[in-house]
């Protein structure tokens, strides 16, 4: 081992704020992210091939599945870096196009080639009457609004083990926007500058989230406030990590007591929970801490949100191009696939529309001031 992983075991081992790491981008959170896209891919695999969503080892362990840690990584690695891009933006409108373009484009490319390329292919009706059926033509729109998901194209992927859902994946997309709504409303509260103002917050949610794991309810708005108190609180402890960051230390004795807490409720309840809890304390101390051949990984980009959202639908036509396989099968083939697809998504649409967020935010800022300049100018010619 040379100098220098020695000397990052040794600062990882006694710990060193999380501030200390947030200057520059030498991190593993690429690799953190991929991995996370990855297990969902694993978990989903699974039920997909079985048709039973209970067939999968974390489920019948911890409760949760090896998909839903995931995405509460994904939720945890977002708080802590939505926090600190709101807190650091150079207006609301530089923010929101960041936002928007991160999401959308890649998005609107998965859904328009689901509906428009796959469903025509794998589909049971005539392609004609697929093509003019109301429910593809409403797809496409429909799922870029987020609030209102429509997940079903007609006559793709029915006769599947796990039904008819073209992507599974695309639920979190709403709530994960819901969350940076909160870390709007808490920035101009003032609340990610002021530890007291946030802690305000961070009870509201873990209450909530105290209520998700209680009441479980299964339909309409509750369930719906359900599922947010649940990766709210991933959420939220990842705006924690931001808000507190040069008070909260990274190190392996916090590793060691967070999977220590994990073990005291085993068994229990809170047992998920606190599984969330202890992931995403790890998944901060490894994208951060350990400096090593790892961070070679960056030079590929960023396609984990790619992967996340492309891997379903592939993962669904590969059964229905090969029935009757397995989970190993479906996990190595439809692997493949995504991640070339994921790869394409990530330096055809993605990359370009982020390099466009300076450029978008400039042109609102500018938009907005015209049109306060021209109202400033209505209102002088009426005096």
């Amino acid at each position: 081992m040379d100098d220098r992983n020695k000397s990052s075991w040794i600062t990882g081992l006694r710990g060193q704020p999380i501030a200390g790491y947030l200057g520059g981008r030498d991190n593993n959170l690429n690799l953190i992210r991929i991995v996370a896209a990855s297990a969902v891919l694993v978990s989903h695999a699974f039920a997909l091939t079985s048709g039973d969503v209970m067939n999968e080892p974390f489920r019948t362990s911890t409760g949760l599945s090896l998909g839903q840690f995931a995405v509460a990584i994904f939720f945890g690695m977002s708080g802590l870096l939505i926090a600190r891009s709101f807190d650091r933006k150079q207006s609301l409108a530089h923010f929101l196009s960041a936002r928007f373009l991160r999401l959308w484009p890649a998005l609107t490319v998965v859904l328009v080639l689901t509906a428009f390329v796959l469903g025509p292919i794998v589909t049971s009706l005539p392609v004609a009457e697929y093509l003019l059926s109301g429910q593809t033509l409403a797809y496409v729109p429909r799922n870029l609004s987020l609030a209102f998901r429509h997940d079903f194209l007609p006559g793709v992927f029915a006769q599947n083990p796990d039904g008819a859902s073209t992507n599974g994946s695309l639920w979190s997309l709403f709530y994960e926007v819901a969350c940076y709504g909160g870390v709007v409303i808490a920035g101009y509260f003032g609340a990610l500058r002021k530890g007291w103002r946030f802690l305000v917050l961070m009870v509201l949610v873990l209450a909530g989230h105290g209520w998700s794991v209680i009441a479980q309810p299964a339909s309409g708005l509750f369930y719906r406030l359900d599922v947010l108190g649940f990766v709210g609180f991933p959420f939220v402890l990842g705006m924690a990590a931001y808000v507190w960051r040069n008070h909260l230390p990274l190190s392996l004795i916090g590793i060691g007591v967070s999977w220590g807490v994990v073990a005291l409720l085993w068994g229990t309840i809170w047992l998920s929970s606190s599984v969330m809890l202890a992931l995403i304390y790890t998944s901060l101390w490894l994208a951060f801490v350990p400096k090593s051949a790892a961070l070679a990984y960056n030079r590929f980009g960023d396609f984990s949100y790619g992967v996340y959202i492309f891997a379903f639908p592939v993962q669904q036509s590969l059964i229905v191009f090969q029935p009757g396989h397995g989970p190993a099968f479906n996990m190595t083939v439809s692997g493949l696939v995504t991640f070339s697809l994921a790869y394409a998504s990530w330096h055809l649409v993605e990359k370009r529309a982020l390099a466009l967020v300076r450029p978008a935010g400039d042109w609102l800022v500018g938009l907005r001031s015209s049109r306060q300049q021209a109202s400033g100018k209505a209102d002088e010619a009426v005096v």
